[in-house]
């Protein structure tokens, strides 16, 4: 490292060039990442915060299944609970309302949940009576900072705030848990059938065989989620955003140290001719790399953790390793790997080229 050391001390305009091309990348897959993870849990938080090994929905006849059209009859319901080997089910109905609480009329994400379940973010909402409410703490927020014994008119009907806890949101919706048949009665008032929509399933049934029978799919809760309305195109677009933004990292990177190499292939042939190894040259090269990278990186995330924190009481913002730890990573790797193409100069340069053999 010692030749690696003496160009970033003799050119540190070009390097810090670099280093704050790198930043800026970093800072833009930070914070669309954090972006990304913020819609999504307002997307799916709720469906993942379901107890359950397995999610149970309707299986059209065409097509593939979707929470927004999934009807599950008590018939298929206790063919689930009394199949062999399954530990609980859960019958959840979900539709979409409004609700209104001090002057304030928000959209939410109505859940009907039974009292009793095992406990989860979602389920302790479960109110236990059908004059009562529990409300997700970002409806709360949106029904004007509604708390436990206010009222709450959801659908004409009018309710009691039983608690408020937990944040819980489907299809960016907050999340208003009623009793199962209060949340029936809406629901047929909505024009649909009062019947649940999902089924939270625990144990180790043999999972096909039951869902050929009742005429459903089970699925993990993750692979479930592609049910969701306009997940996979929401996350889709976002996620090809963040890996032409990791492409370009790369690209940058790899340019930079190809045109740094090329400029310093007279230097490289000279440490050659005194004997350096082309091993030696390349550990060089790359550790020169990755000093400015790990710069870079860090200062970019130093402002995505800065900006999302300051960010996340305004937008749906999510700072977790998986947004930031990941993406600074990745974008190490790729900027390595973008760098390794530069050093073909250093594995090919002839030594004789220093001693003049090409004049």
């Amino acid at each position: 490292m010692f030749v690696a050391w003496r160009d970033l001390r003799f050119a540190r305009g070009r390097f810090v060039l670099i280093g704050s091309v790198v930043a800026l990348i970093t800072l833009l897959v930070g914070f669309l990442a954090g972006l990304t993870g913020g819609l999504a849990a307002q997307n799916v938080s709720a469906v993942l915060g379901l107890p359950g090994d397995r999610i149970v929905l309707q299986h059209p006849s065409s097509g593939q299944p979707s929470f927004s059209e999934s009807s599950i009859d008590s018939g298929a319901v206790e063919a689930w609970r009394s199949a062999p080997g399954v530990k609980d089910v859960l019958p959840v109905g979900i539709a979409q309302g409004k609700a209104t609480a001090h002057g304030k009329t928000a959209a939410v994400a109505l859940f009907g949940l039974p009292q009793g379940g095992a406990s989860s973010t979602v389920t302790d909402l479960a109110p236990r009576a059908a004059d009562e409410v529990g409300l997700s703490a970002g409806a709360a927020k949106d029904l004007g900072g509604a708390r436990a014994g206010d009222r709450v008119s959801v659908l004409g009907g009018t309710f009691t705030v039983a608690s408020v806890r937990g944040d819980a949101w489907y299809s960016h919706t907050p999340v208003v848990a009623l009793t199962p048949d209060a949340w029936a009665h809406l629901s047929k008032a909505m024009g649909g059938t009062g019947e649940a929509t999902a089924l939270a399933v625990t144990g180790d049934p043999d999972w096909n065989a039951v869902a050929d029978h009742t005429h459903t799919i089970a699925q993990p809760p993750l692979l479930s989620l592609a049910a969701l309305d306009a997940f996979k195109s929401e996350i889709g677009s976002l996620g090809l955003m963040i890996a032409m933004l990791f492409g370009i990292s790369a690209l940058v990177v790899g340019a930079f140290f190809t045109v740094w190499t090329m400029q310093r292939s007279a230097d490289i042939a000279v440490l050659k001719a005194l004997g350096a190894t082309t091993r030696s040259l390349v550990r060089d090269a790359l550790g020169q790399a990755l000093v400015v990278l790990v710069i870079g990186i860090g200062v970019g995330m130093l402002v995505v953790v800065t900006l999302g924190t300051l960010a996340s009481g305004v937008l749906p913002f999510l700072l977790s390793p998986l947004t930031t730890l990941a993406p600074a990573v990745a974008m190490a790797v790729l900027g390595l790997l973008g760098a390794a193409v530069a050093l073909r100069n250093v594995t090919k340069s002839d030594p004789l080229t220093a001693l003049g053999s090409n004049r």
